[in-house]
């Protein structure tokens, strides 16, 4: 494995580590989201809506730590043999469900989308709900989800050059 790989699995446990550590904030203090967080509008936040983020932010901790500690993850070669138990009665299901998109359902991919979502999620409180003002609350997350998906873009690069080599050696 190379050492940007082990830089980057590294990172996701660290990044997971203080992910937990903010769920555990979340359920304990819904003050924890209106101090460092959502400034712009503290009064909108309640212990639901503190509880709800600390669920998304485990699951994400989870899905981070698994990346971490599997980075190479793939669904199956034989998941391409997939069938929508529709297919018959919609024509279309297999123009919604391609045969390629099952082949990037890693666990990589899906640890990249929860930083995309996480970079979504805090620029549209900041731009367009007005609930976060840009502190340094707001900034953190926003930098670690972009440092984040640039690593793992990067790190992307990495896994399919060792993908082709394992390939050719198999060969």
């Amino acid at each position: 494995m190379s050492r940007f790989l082990n830089v980057l699995r590294s990172w996701l446990v660290m990044v997971s580590v203080i992910a937990a550590g903010n769920t555990l904030q979340s359920f304990r203090d819904h003050g924890f989201l209106s101090e460092k967080l959502y400034t712009a509008s503290p009064g909108l936040v309640n212990g639901l809506q503190a509880r709800t983020f600390g669920v998304w932010t485990l699951l994400s901790s989870v899905i981070r730590c698994l990346c971490a500690i599997d980075i190479r993850n793939r669904t199956p070669d034989n998941a391409c043999d997939f069938q929508c138990p529709f297919e018959h009665t919609a024509p279309l299901s297999s123009q919604l469900l391609p045969r390629e998109f099952l082949h990037l359902t890693s666990l990589y991919h899906i640890t990249l989308f929860t930083f995309f979502l996480a970079l979504a999620h805090f620029l549209s409180e900041v731009f367009i709900y007005h609930t976060a003002a840009l502190t340094i609350g707001v900034m953190a997350p926003l930098m670690v989800a972009s440092f984040s998906i640039m690593g793992m873009l990067i790190g992307l690069q990495y896994l399919e050059v060792e993908a082709l080599s394992q390939n050719k050696k198999k060969n």
